[in-house]
């Protein structure tokens, strides 16, 4: 994965995922359901994979999964949030070790009535991503944060390609963003020059064009999930050294 310089300058500093917690967490009714459905949709990937590293079957962590974030949404889980208390990263996992240590009954608990959450968890999808981890002696704390990662860079790779296909440079995204991901180790700039109908140094200039592209975003989606811009570059490096586990 690609290394970070920090941030670029300027902007707006907004905490999306911050607010939406914290305006459900004012409002125990619909707007509040609707407000929370969007980071349960994102953020599901790392708790399923937390949920089977804790040693829980496939069904089972897909089971309480569900049952974790139906809670976030039936039952005001995050009326107490505060963003001064830290990253909305660190905030749901401490929430997920919370829910599993008052899981006593967990057959009890999903035959309970009630609307449940519509999620966009493909039971085999989450397990084949868990199959994929690495290193089984990872904490589910760390495997946790390690999903994390990928889901957030997973969602700036695909609004990098949404621009390039936008732009109807689709061909150009998909031939160089090996260069971002460390996929291109054996494709050179002259290589991907030649497939691409550009001179080597055009795509020097595309590619860091890409890189530079690449950072802004990566910066805007870590910025919905902590509390200050000041804490931007050290959780960006946090996760980066995460995901490259």
């Amino acid at each position: 994965m690609t290394d970070y310089d920090g941030p670029p300058a300027g902007g707006r500093f907004m905490t999306t995922r911050w607010s939406l917690v914290l305006a459900a967490g004012r409002d125990r009714g619909k707007r509040s359901t609707q407000a929370l459905a969007s980071p349960c949709d994102i953020y599901w990937p790392p708790v399923y994979s937390c949920l089977r590293r804790h040693g829980h079957s496939a069904d089972e962590a897909g089971d309480l999964t569900q049952e974790f974030f139906a809670r976030v949404l039936e039952k005001n889980y995050f009326q107490d949030a505060d963003p001064n208390r830290g990253k909305f990263r660190s905030f749901l996992s401490a929430a997920v070790r919370h829910f599993l240590s008052n899981e006593r009954d967990r057959a009890r608990a999903l035959k309970r009535g009630g609307p449940r959450p519509a999620l966009s968890l493909d039971a085999e999808s989450a397990e084949g991503r868990y199959l994929l981890e690495p290193r089984d002696e990872l904490t589910p704390e760390r495997l946790f944060d390690y999903q994390w990662g990928l889901v957030l860079i997973q969602r700036v790779l695909s609004r990098l390609r949404e621009e390039h296909a936008a732009a109807d440079r689709l061909d150009q995204f998909d031939r160089l963003k090996g260069f971002l991901t460390g996929e291109s180790e054996d494709q050179s700039y002259r290589d991907a020059g030649r497939a691409l109908d550009m001179t080597e140094g055009a795509v020097k200039v595309a590619v860091h064009r890409l890189r530079r592209r690449y950072r802004d975003l990566l910066v805007d989606e870590i910025g919905h999930t902590v509390a200050s811009p000041d804490e931007i570059d050290a959780e960006i490096r946090h996760l980066l050294k995460a995901v490259s586990l």
